[in-house]
């Protein structure tokens, strides 16, 4: 079992990803120190730690320990601490089959989530289409890998949950950017039913950041991109 001594991360308020590694330290109960990324240019701390892809989050333990990559933390952390919250499922085509689908959101829907908002204008109606088409999809998994229990991972929030909901946030951002609505209660009801029940978890809701400021975030972001 590895030590709860030294743990720190270093990120950024706005990042799903970042997001994800707070809800896996919260889910094991283990403290640690969060270092705040400024805004602008990479700090000396990010390049040193992280040289090959140079983004956040970066996740230290002990003295020596650096890890990248958000999933892999979760992984990490899942790993070294078994005490708390199991995140990954115990058995192995589930654990598969969840990091399949956590792999489709990184890889597919959060970058046309992205390009809705941040993407050329002719290309949006498109990049809506892909989101909703998305969201289908993970309505059909939902019901199949949930087996009619509140969340992804069971009656517990777990892996796919984790990789899914820290994209809430910028979710909500897009509707409201888009003037569309994208999680239908309708269209994807057990989505929309998990929805609620994934930001009102303890574990989950210190660390789900207001819409608005992430609007306000994304819109400075914008007005950067056109100068």
């Amino acid at each position: 079992m590895g030590s709860t001594e030294n743990v720190k991360l270093l990120g950024f308020w706005p990042s799903p990803f970042v997001m994800r590694v707070k809800i896996a330290l919260s889910l094991k109960s283990i403290n640690y120190e969060f270092i705040e990324e400024p805004f602008g240019p990479k700090s000396e701390l990010l390049l040193k730690s992280n040289p090959v892809h140079k983004k956040i989050p970066v996740f230290f333990h002990g003295d020596d320990k650096i890890i990248a990559e958000s999933l892999v933390i979760v992984n990490y952390i899942d790993e070294t601490w078994a005490f708390g919250a199991q995140i990954l499922p115990s058995d192995t085509y589930d654990r598969a089959i969840a990091r399949f689908w956590a792999a489709y959101l990184d890889d597919k829907w959060y970058p046309s989530l992205q390009g809705v908002v941040f993407g050329p204008e002719e290309g949006k109606k498109a990049g809506l289409e892909a989101v909703s088409e998305g969201l289908s999809l993970l309505e059909d998994a939902f019901k199949k890998i949930s087996k009619g229990n509140k969340f992804f991972g069971g009656e517990k929030i777990g892996y796919l949950d984790i990789a899914l909901g820290s994209y809430l946030g910028w979710l909500k951002v897009t509707e409201k950017l888009a003037n569309a609505k994208l999680l239908d209660e309708e269209k994807t009801p057990g989505l929309f039913k998990w929805t609620g029940d994934f930001v009102a978890e303890d574990d989950v809701k210190e660390f789900m950041p207001e819409t608005e400021k992430l609007v306000g975030f994304a819109q400075m972001i914008i007005e950067l991109f056109k100068n």
